[in-house]
């Protein structure tokens, strides 16, 4: 009985799953007109799984960022990639999900926890798409060393015959478009913009990219800290959800003089308090910086400002929040869901 074929038949050497990804280096400006060598392209910054898609003599397959088989989990997506894309090829994207008009990365998440039973059903109701933003491979040749115009001109080759859910990331060298990308995008979740020079080859595993997420001033409710509350270091922030004061997140460290001032407007609870005074890690932080129970410091609700990205599960932010001020006028029970977060309308 013949064996089967060795996974990554047909592709480069180095080019066999998994595959080390180009990263970015977070940016809080513009990089102004001549401060990089060379001309810049600007692409969206999808909030979505880095996805590295394989096709090799034997099929397709999906790669995480961190070279974990996405494969079963995107039946789609690996279907379209299989017939789309040649053999010999690898490409480099975000597998993402529409809801109402919003990347939506819980249904995301929702995927990677399905079982075999469950995951069919995910499927159906919310089909993934990929939005392609690089090539590493193309009919067996390794590309990584060629600059990334040339790249991006075997990108836009390949997927010329492209159909959903299989799409070519839009890009621009147009600082009018840029300005208009970085603040009417993040309206649909994209993140913000991912900055690349043209003249660069593909470096796998270095920072070579640099990213600059939108961010915008929103009003949260301060409803605990972390810390002794004449001294607090974190903010947690809290959010009106199905009608009751939900955790929705925490803030970055605070400055010392940015805990005191903070602590002006603290004062313990009046009466009985939603939240319990010991949470999960995961509670605070999807991603659960801390392993072991947190506790906090409840606080009669106070309303604060928060510097936020678009990064929402449509429960959390995803990342740390900035303390902005206190708003103390402002009355906790008026604060709504934020403009940024609802679902775009189109």
């Amino acid at each position: 009985m013949a064996s089967n074929p060795p996974v990554g038949t047909g592709l480069p050497a180095g080019l066999v799953p998994p595959v080390k990804v180009a990263l970015a280096r977070a940016v809080t400006k513009m990089p102004p007109a001549g401060a990089l060598p060379g001309t810049l392209l600007f692409e969206p910054k999808w909030d979505g799984y880095r996805a590295v898609g394989v096709r090799d003599d034997t099929g397709a397959s999906l790669r995480s960022r961190q070279g974990k088989d996405l494969t079963r989990y995107f039946p789609e997506l690996v279907a379209a990639i299989a017939s789309a894309v040649p053999p010999g090829c690898v490409i480099d994207g975000e597998a993402v999900i529409w809801t109402q008009g919003r990347l939506d990365f819980s249904a995301l998440q929702q995927r990677l926890g399905a079982g075999p039973k469950t995951l069919p059903g995910l499927v159906r109701e919310t089909s993934a798409s990929y939005a392609a933003f690089d090539v590493l491979a193309v009919a067996g040749h390794d590309a990584r060393d060629l600059p990334l115009h040339q790249r991006r001109a075997l990108l836009e080759e390949l997927a010329s015959a492209w159909k959903p859910p299989l799409s070519l990331s839009p890009t621009t060298t147009d600082s009018v478009v840029v300005a208009r990308w970085f603040e009417e995008l993040p309206s649909t979740g994209i993140e913000g913009l991912v900055i690349k020079r043209t003249d660069q080859p593909y470096a796998g595993g270095v920072r070579s990219w640099l990213k600059l997420k939108h961010r915008e001033t929103v009003e949260v409710v301060c409803g605990a800290v972390i810390g002794p509350i004449t001294q607090p270091s974190e903010v947690v922030a809290g959010l009106v959800l199905d009608g009751a004061l939900r955790i929705v997140g925490r803030s970055a460290p605070l400055k010392t003089a940015a805990g005191r001032e903070l602590a002006r407007w603290l004062e313990p609870p009046r009466s009985g308090h939603p939240w319990p005074d010991t949470v999960k890690g995961t509670t605070l932080d999807q991603f659960n910086r801390d392993k072991e129970p947190v506790p906090l410091t409840l606080v009669e609700p106070v309303v604060v400002e928060v510097s936020a990205d678009t990064a929402w599960s449509g429960r959390s932010f995803r990342h740390a929040l900035r303390l902005v001020r206190a708003r103390p006028e402002l009355s906790p029970a008026d604060i709504g869901l934020p403009d940024m977060l609802r679902p775009a309308i189109h």
